[in-house]
């Protein structure tokens, strides 16, 4: 190497056109070795990290129809920080028939739906971003789609219980006596679902994103219809009481407010789960002997939902009720085993052990 006065003009020029060569003397090997030896021990060299997109100031987001393949519009002027909920409201401004709840966005063709606290930055990798639209219909939130499908079947139970003379003969209804067990049937019932309206205000923690209408009217159809079917029979005149009589009604009432306290606890617990750093733990047993069902299924919830209904089938021995509470079995035991594949992807080693809903069975 040329040797050079370190402090001249000319050298600190040399420095940054050659990519700042250090210039050196005779004494100075034993330093240059020890430098070598330093950058040789260090590998590749690796750029130092920076932001993805960092010189990026903006993304302009292509909205294109997921069946036509034909671009919509596009928005323009996007932050990087912004999230997929962002862009669904300006393409609201320029779109006003779509609002964002009704939008559905794709990162590919036959790709799962964005949700929408996803940020732009990540999804890009060009200042132009691509995203597949679909109508996913007319929505409505969760907390409208739980309180108008519990609040139906509520009201209707009471409409059959007074007796309306629509519903009964009057004469008939005048003349025959009300079991106890017809009184006890409207108590538990009511209260089966005045603790689902109570926990969908107050407990629950619904996730982002809404639910379409027809969810919502299927679900108001097969509740409110299975229990116009129940309350008939059971509050009808003719109504005969289980075959056990008292010890029947009293067991399986005992039975079924045990499971609906179970159920509370079990949801309040799901809904103040611990977290531990970064990660959200699984809910444990506590003090509490209704939370001990954890040990052994990993949705206890359901557990007990069904017990509800097989002890009301019980108490009441009416076939609408149970075929209400066969089906109710049938379809949260699919709820389970879905929710149960979720969690063993994210509490493995907690819930591996443990069945969806009901041990050795589900």
């Amino acid at each position: 190497l040329k040797r050079q006065n370190p402090s001249t003009p000319e050298h600190r020029r040399d420095l940054a056109a050659d990519g700042g060569v250090l210039s050196m003397s005779h004494n100075d090997s034993r330093s240059f070795f020890s430098l070598s030896q330093l950058v040789l021990s260090a590998g590749r060299i690796k750029p130092s990290p920076a932001l993805k997109h960092s010189k990026i100031t903006y993304f302009e987001v292509e909205i294109v129809d997921v069946q036509s393949k034909k671009q919509i519009c596009i928005v323009d002027k996007v932050p990087p920080a912004s999230t997929l909920l962002d862009v669904k409201h300006k393409f609201h401004k320029a779109c006003p028939q779509w609002y964002p709840s009704r939008v559905g966005l794709q990162l590919e063709h036959n790709g799962p739906f964005l949700k929408d606290s996803v940020s732009i930055q990540s999804l890009a990798v060009s200042s132009i971003v691509t995203l597949y639209f679909t109508d996913l219909g007319q929505q409505v939130g969760w907390t409208t789609f739980f309180l108008t499908e519990y609040t139906g079947p509520l009201l209707i139970y009471l409409l059959f219980y007074i007796r309306l003379s629509t519903i009964y003969d009057q004469v008939e209804s005048r003349k025959s006596f009300r079991h106890p067990v017809v009184h006890l049937a409207c108590f538990c019932h009511c209260l089966h679902y005045i603790r689902h309206l109570l926990e969908t205000l107050f407990v629950h923690k619904f996730s982002e994103g809404h639910t379409p209408l027809k969810n919502m009217i299927k679900g108001c159809a097969f509740y409110w219809g299975f229990t116009s079917w129940i309350a008939y029979y059971i509050n009808h005149p003719r109504y005969t009481p289980p075959s056990f009589g008292h010890k029947q009604v009293s067991y399986a009432a005992l039975a079924f407010l045990m499971c609906e306290a179970g159920n509370h606890f079990i949801n309040v617990a799901l809904a103040h789960q611990t977290n531990s750093g970064n990660r959200t733990c699984f809910p444990s047993p506590t003090y509490n002997p209704f939370t001990w069902l954890f040990l052994l299924v990993s949705c206890p919830n359901y557990t007990y939902e069904a017990g509800s209904w097989i002890s009301f089938t019980v108490m009441t021995q009416t076939l609408p009720v149970g075929i209400f509470a066969f089906l109710m079995v049938i379809q949260m035991s699919l709820w389970a085993q879905k929710k149960h594949k979720l969690y063993l992807k994210r509490f493995y080693p907690e819930v591996r052990r443990k069945a969806a809903m009901i041990p050795i069975i589900f």
